[in-house]
């Protein structure tokens, strides 16, 4: 980390004095040419800012603090804009015998007037006049404003009486916050100070309650836009949640309940203790630290701290790759660490001002309602008492007995109370209480597991409990993975938060409120004999990230460590620690292999081995993937995971001693056989067609669909043979395009080709080849935005479609690839790999290539297979963030596997070219001030 550098003094950067004799000076030296005095001042006025802000720069890089950054930064402003003021009311605009009506003052307001600012943050002034505008007061405001503006200020201003500041600050929630922290920088004391005593006084005084209230709506409404989570891997570090606008909400309230008081007293009062002060100041000098780095970086009031600027950011706050934690991991993980503190301040510090004021209603920081009478009821379990609706404790509890550190989330839960602050604040003082001997102790499992798998809302408290320190001590495995975040474009969230919206999805799906989404995991949902097992999976299912032998050995280690604690069964444990090891493999089965390829199902159902491992499995893998982030579940890959599930219970009704793969082929040839009798009533002429096609096609669509292919395969003999017909597909969010054609080599790689040049994203793909060499490609589509293809413009639809049937035909697309803005991305440094799988199909070679994700990287590797003379019988596309993971079944001319070495070598060099091409275009597109940071390849 980089040694901390000690504060200086504001006259050692900026001189006042030296900077208002040059501007005399100047003045003096083009007396009579206004344009050249101007232009003086200004060139004065910009060399002095700029060095001020070159030597904050300087310094914040060598270690200076955050707070005294932003210090520095407004001390440099209130010098070159007093300064401004001076030269302009003396030099050219001087009022030798001021009028009353020609006093005026200027204030700093906003998050200026706090004496705080970030190195591209607007500044916001105030003109105070006694009364309505004089012509003098009109030209020094204008020529200020000008000035202001030539030197590259962003400027917010209004020049009001003291009269309208008050009755606008009576109506308005937003100004009045702004006055409240009003500071004087020049002109007229007199005015400034009348101003700051009326507000008080007639607008301040008995409105607490009304302030407070405005300022959480406020403050829930811009977390809301800005993310409701403020464990979001790209934070909004001014608006976010656990950012600067909650901490300076706090300032708000505080200055307002203790009018005339500096933070600095205000904290300094009896009621906050130490630790929870210094907590408060740590958090706040980070984020200005930060704020003030990204405005560096990238020369703009940038408040978003995204992928491509978090390597950099850690850089220059001096963090550095420690074993396998690399430096933007490290520093990020810093970064929520005090988000989360600053949830918890926000929650003691309400809990502390309110001391005086009561709430009405308990969501949080909640409503103030003064002189209301507090009421302590006493609940049936021993030590816990209900106060205005919400939940606290007596004085001593969990001194007498730290397993009341878990009951009084259980209760909470139980009685739907939200936790009053003084109770969260307790609790949170009071985690060293749980010892080793808490973590073994039967009766606090109890308690925990009541929680975790038979509470109203598991989710809300597990984050409750998390907030407050008591799970991360309670079950260390978890506390490891506590604001831990991946650097990929994957997540959307840290893991710790991940995790508790997974368990949140099993609580919603158990409750049968996901019928809708997840039917399949639903309806298998009470068909489960251990809940338990598959909640404590759930919560403990990242545990291994970073860990020795890779996530899933380290996380069926950790699982097992928690769980021998918690005292459950050896069957248990070892059912925890499986499902935990393989909590990936029936998505990457699903999703990187082709379903209707017995070898794949035999595979999967022998790692499986029951029917119960199944159900656990499928509900374990629909609310892993859903809790990602926004836009990551859909419902092509829900219904691949039903057709896996439904070929593996398939295996199991075979019976124990059974061929797996003969189980799936006799219900590949019983379904296809049903299906072709059905074919063959509803459209006698289809049954040929019904025929040539391969078993394992009829299984993955019903009879409509089936009828429909059949036609527009016939259609497609009658139409120069090629035909495509598409349609949305709302229940897979995504756009299905069927292709009937003729055979040939290349097919798959013009028709890959062509739904690139139109924008669209194949999200998936069956292909099936007839047994009279017709060929049926059916593609998945998504936009850009993650929406089914033609969504809202139904016509590109209806064009992609004739598109891909001339494409079928061999005519030529003629349209380059789109391009996407891959700086963002660009921060992530991938190891493209290339792998040969003989074992994984009995007829085929699995092609498995990974690599950065860019529009055509689908189409580009199946041409270089294509020109490897390989033919494509199955196409899988899986996309995690910035890294693409495609896998193809092919063989050669002759129909068999590669086993020829020098050819899968030649095969590999020619794929991993194909995928180098993305680094080098990701290369170029790097702002070569950024520092690049490998991809976490963890899921």
């Amino acid at each position: 980390m980089v040694t901390r550098l000690r504060p200086t003094r504001l006259e050692y950067v900026v001189d006042g004095v030296r900077l208002r004799s040059q501007l005399s000076a100047a003045a003096l030296e083009r007396m009579g040419d206004e344009p050249a005095q101007r232009k003086a001042a200004l060139d004065i006025l910009k060399a002095a800012l700029f060095r001020g802000r070159m030597i904050a720069k300087e310094r914040l890089e060598n270690g200076a603090g955050g707070i005294e950054t932003a210090s520095l930064l407004s001390g440099v402003t209130d010098e070159v804009v007093s300064a401004l003021w001076d030269f302009t009311t003396v030099h050219v605009f001087r009022a030798r015998n001021p009028t009353e009506g020609e006093r005026l003052a200027l204030m700093a307001v906003g998050g200026y007037g706090r004496g705080t600012l970030a190195p591209f943050s607007d500044i916001d002034l105030l003109f105070v006049r006694p009364y309505k505008q004089t012509a003098h007061a009109e030209s020094v405001i204008e020529f200020m404003l000008y000035a202001l503006w030539d030197l590259g200020f962003k400027v917010g201003h209004a020049s009001r009486t003291i009269e309208e500041c008050i009755k606008l600050s009576r109506e308005d929630f937003t100004i009045r916050t702004s006055i409240l922290e009003a500071r004087r920088l020049t002109g007229d004391e007199k005015l400034a100070e009348e101003l700051m005593r009326r507000f008080q006084a007639e607008v301040v005084r008995g409105t607490g309650a009304e302030f407070v209230a405005a300022k959480l709506k406020e403050r829930d409404e811009r977390q809301t836009r800005a993310g409701a989570s403020r464990y979001m891997v790209e934070p909004n570090i001014k608006d976010g949640k656990g950012g600067l606008r909650d901490l300076n909400t706090l300032f708000w309230i505080a200055q307002y309940l203790h009018p005339g008081q500096s933070i600095e007293k205000v904290l300094q009062l009896e009621m906050f203790a130490r630790r929870e002060v210094r907590a408060f100041i740590q958090a706040f000098d980070f984020l200005w630290a930060v704020r003030g780095h990204l405005h560096f970086a990238t020369g703009r009031p940038e408040e978003r701290l995204t992928f491509d600027l978090q390597p950099e950011i850690a850089r220059r706050m001096g963090y550095g790759d420690r074993g396998d934690a690399p430096a933007v991991e490290r520093f990020m993980r810093r970064y929520f660490l005090i988000a989360k503190d600053v949830g918890a301040l926000t929650r003691v510090f309400a809990a502390k001002l309110e001391s005086e004021q009561v709430k009405m209603e308990p969501r949080g920081i909640s409503r103030f309602i003064p002189g209301r009478k507090v009421t302590r009821k006493p609940l049936a379990e021993p030590g816990f008492v209900e106060v205005g609706g919400r939940l606290d404790v007596d004085p001593d509890i969990f001194q007498a007995d730290p397993t009341n550190l878990l009951r009084l989330f259980k209760v909470a839960d139980h009685r739907n109370l939200d936790l009053h602050p003084d109770a969260f604040t307790a609790a949170s003082r009071a985690i060293s209480l749980i010892t080793s001997a808490v973590r073994r102790d039967r009766h606090a499992a109890r308690v925990f597991l009541d929680i975790l798998a038979r509470g109203r809302d598991p989710r809300r408290t597990l984050t409750l409990m998390t907030e407050a320190g008591v799970l991360g001590r309670y079950l260390p495995e978890f506390g490891r993975i506590v604001a831990q975040m991946q650097f990929n474009m994957y997540h959307s969230y840290t893991v710790d938060e991940h995790t508790l919206r997974a368990v949140g999805v099993i609580s919603e799906i158990a409750a049968g409120r996901m019928l809708e989404e997840h039917p399949l995991a639903t309806q298998i949902m009470p068909l489960i004999v251990d809940r338990e097992a598959l909640f404590l999976a759930m919560l403990l299912h990242d545990t291994g990230k970073g860990g020795a032998g890779g996530q899933e050995v380290a996380g069926a280690r950790a699982a097992r460590q928690a769980c021998e604690r918690l005292g459950l069964e050896r069957s248990k444990i070892e059912l925890v620690a499986w499902l935990v090891e393989h909590h990936l493999v029936m998505s990457d089965t699903a999703q990187k292999r082709d379903i209707s390829d017995p070898r794949t199902v035999s595979d999967f159902a022998a790692i499986v081995q029951s029917p119960e491992r199944l159900r656990l499995l499928l509900v374990l893998t629909v609310a892993d993937i859903r809790a990602v982030g926004p836009g990551v579940w859909n419902g092509w890959k829900g219904q691949l995971l039903r057709e896996l599930y439904s070929a593996t219970e398939a295996v199991f009704r075979g019976g124990r001693g059974s061929d797996a793969a003969a189980a799936l082929r006799r219900y590949q040839e019983n379904a296809a056989y049903d299906a072709r009798v059905r074919l063959a009533r509803a459209e006698t002429s289809a049954e040929p067609w019904g025929d040539a096609m391969e078993d394992a096609y009829f299984t993955a669509f019903d009879d409509a669909e089936v009828l429909a292919h059949a036609r527009l395969s016939r259609a497609a003999r009658d139409d120069k043979g090629a035909a495509a017909a598409g349609r949305v597909r709302a229940d897979l969010n995504a756009a299905e395009v069927v292709v009937a054609a003729a055979d040939r080599p290349r097919l798959f790689v013009d028709l890959a080709e062509a739904i690139t040049a139109a924008g669209a994203n194949i999200v998936g793909a069956r292909v099936f080849t007839s047994r009279q060499q017709q060929a049926l490609d059916v593609f998945y589509l998504q936009d850009i935005t993650g929406a089914p293809f033609g969504g809202v413009d139904p016509r590109s639809l209806t064009r992609l479609a004739d598109q891909l049937a001339a494409a079928a035909r061999g005519e030529p697309h003629g349209r380059e690839p789109r391009r996407q803005d891959l700086a963002r991305a660009a921060a992530f440094a991938i190891t493209p790999a290339v792998m040969l799988d003989n074992d994984a199909s009995e007829t085929s070679t699995v092609v498995e290539a990974s690599g950065r994700d860019r529009p055509g990287l689908l189409a580009s590797l199946a041409r270089t297979l294509s020109d490897a003379g390989l033919l494509i019988t199955s196409a899988h596309i899986g996309g995690y963030g910035e890294r693409a993971v495609d896998a193809f079944y092919v063989v050669d001319e002759a129909g068999d596997k590669i086993t020829d070495a020098r050819k899968g070598n030649s095969l590999k060099a020619a794929l991993l070219a194909d995928l180098n091409a993305g680094e080098a275009e990701s290369a170029r597109a790097r702002r070569t001030n950024l520092q690049q940071a490998r991809a976490s390849s963890a899921r």
